[in-house]
């Protein structure tokens, strides 16, 4: 499963720089799956198998909280042994999204995918 941030973030920042998928963003801004990864103009989607534009920027998930973006969240497999998102977290909101399972294997498929390693 990919991890969520609830709407109990205080946006204090602590897990911004322990992403290693660079998956977390602040409020209202803007991400791309290119962003600090690998991954740049048209890549196919592991998860869909859709071609997609790597470079797109999309809208902000939230214009309040911290958000982390699914498709660049890999629970920090094949990097450490826990999310380090919810490891620093001082208020516990990072928590597993229910609403997408995936497995380990998907998991470190994704981090290949992202960082071509």
């Amino acid at each position: 499963m990919a991890i969520i941030i609830t709407d109990e973030c205080i946006n204090c920042d602590a897990c911004i720089s322990e992403c290693p998928n660079n998956a977390i963003y602040e409020p209202d801004s803007e991400w791309a799956l290119s962003d600090e990864t690998s991954l740049s103009g048209t890549v196919t989607s592991p998860s869909t198998g859709e071609e997609i534009d790597a470079d797109e920027k999309h809208e902000a998930i939230s214009d309040e909280f911290y958000f982390i973006v699914t498709d660049k969240c890999t629970e920090c497999k094949g990097f450490h042994d826990e999310p380090q998102c919810a490891s620093v977290c001082p208020v516990d909101c990072c928590i597993l999204d229910e609403d997408h399972e995936e497995t380990e294997e998907q998991l470190l498929a994704k981090k290949v995918w992202l960082h071509g390693e």
